[in-house]
């Protein structure tokens, strides 16, 4: 008789236990310690960009993309931020727009207020205490139409829903959930999604040149080249929870993060597990050279006052010299910034972990070392929970100087989950949350 794990390749079950309480202690008492060493960062300079009407936005890129905003106003451009050359201007990028969570029947709905949307590259400057938008590309097909921001894939992909979660929206295989992004050296872009999870190229004007999935997904109907070029495990990640940091290494190479765990075998494995990957892709070779596993810190370490392993993201990485990278750790509440080193000889590429059939699976191990998973070295750099005046939610990360960085919130377009995110005329409740770019400076440099 067959069992649940009949055909899933095993991994002796010794090297799948360990002291997991006891290394937590010691994580947490070794962090206690490192965190004093971040005791002296400061923020010097606080900017908030102003109200600009998310349709005129729009509508100025791609004429008649949005008939109505629902009072939503510009926002989401937190989701990274790449310095653009000259002192104080930043590339950033938008995610998928305005969207949020409603219950109806006891289930969540995913609504999309303005289902027109299309993300943008946006150019900022931070000048004294506020951000002006200086230029914006829209990310457009081959044939010059909006990607948009909706969901991919039916049965994959959350189902899309209009402001109020009563009608059912189409899918886009187009759409696009980007979060990170990189300016490569010949003006071209380079974005992460969330949706694939993909690694997306994009011209100096915005159209889309290829998109680089997961092997297995079989995305179809795109108006632009999708390309499988990624390893098939990634198929497994979490709903809303794909590719986020993205860091650009001296040598042009491409470091991008999974948010979370994956979904290995299952969900509730990979909420409870505190490892994660990165993905190494070389432009020139057009694939993947490396992968590595990454272990997030205990979550009461990252955020004293959050008990679920299941709140720890990877939102950004900073690429700092060589082959080293910061890479924040957070919650919704708490960030703090690690600077990794990535080794060749600690890739897991092709080996077992890249089998969706291996048992247990990675993210199952609570002592992946013990294991013979090579882990990259970290080092605290700064608990930003220590930092006052630096906001929720940062996404975006970018290296000011040798001991400056700025760092960009999220503010999610001043969207609220719930019913009551829109008034009875369907306006936008707005939460009162700008988009702020702090610059802090660290007591060291990197």
């Amino acid at each position: 008789m067959s069992t649940p794990d009949s055909g899933r390749r095993r991994i002796p079950r010794s090297v799948a236990t360990g002291l997991p309480l006891a290394l937590a202690a010691v994580l947490v008492a070794a962090g206690t310690a490192t965190a004093a060493l971040s005791r002296g960062a400061r923020v010097v300079r606080t900017a908030t960009l102003g109200e600009i009407p998310l349709g005129a936005f729009s509508n100025a890129l791609l004429p008649g993309s949005v008939d109505d905003d629902h009072g939503v106003k510009l926002g989401g451009i937190g989701s990274d931020i790449y310095p653009a050359g000259r002192k104080g201007e930043y590339w950033t990028v938008t995610d998928r727009g305005p969207n949020g969570q409603i219950k109806v029947d006891g289930t969540k709905r995913r609504t999309f207020p303005v289902p027109g949307f299309d993300p943008a590259i946006v150019k900022i400057r931070v000048s004294g205490d506020t951000i002006q938008v200086v230029d914006a590309i829209p990310l457009t097909t081959s044939s010059g139409k909006a990607v948009t921001g909706l969901p991919d894939q039916q049965g994959r992909d959350e189902a899309p829903y209009t402001y109020d979660a009563k009608t059912p929206l189409p899918y886009d295989p187009n759409g696009l959930d980007t979060e990170g992004i990189v300016r490569a050296a010949d003006g071209t872009f380079w974005l992460v999604d969330e949706y694939g999870p993909s690694l997306i190229h994009v011209s100096a004007r915005g159209k889309v040149l290829t998109r680089y999935v997961p092997k297995g997904l079989g995305l179809t109907g795109t108006d632009y080249p999708v390309v499988e070029a990624l390893p098939s495990v990634f198929l497994h990640r979490k709903v809303n929870r794909g590719f986020e940091g993205l860091a650009q290494l001296p040598d042009g190479d491409l470091v991008m993060a999974l948010q979370s765990p994956l979904s290995l075998p299952d969900t509730d494995t990979g909420d409870a597990s505190r490892t994660t990957r990165l993905l190494r892709f070389s432009p020139r070779a057009k694939a993947v050279t490396a992968e590595y596993a990454y272990r997030f810190d205990p979550v009461n370490v990252v955020d004293p006052g959050e008990d679920d392993t299941s709140e720890l993201k990877i939102p950004s990485l900073v690429a700092v010299g060589g082959d080293r990278l910061l890479v924040e750790e957070r919650t919704d509440k708490a960030a703090r910034l690690q600077l990794v080193r990535l080794k060749r000889t600690s890739s897991i590429l092709g080996g077992p972990w890249d089998d969706g059939s291996t048992s247990p699976s990675l993210e199952q191990l609570d002592d992946p070392a013990s294991a013979g998973v090579p882990l990259p070295a970290k080092r605290l750099v700064v608990d930003l929970n220590t930092v006052g005046g630096v906001p929720q939610k940062v996404e975006g990360i970018a290296r000011v100087d040798h001991d400056t960085l700025a760092l960009a919130n999220d503010n999610d377009f001043g969207m609220t989950d719930g019913a009551g995110a829109f008034d009875a005329q369907g306006r936008l409740v707005d939460s009162g949350i700008r988009t702020t770019v702090v610059d802090v400076r660290l007591p060291r440099g990197l």
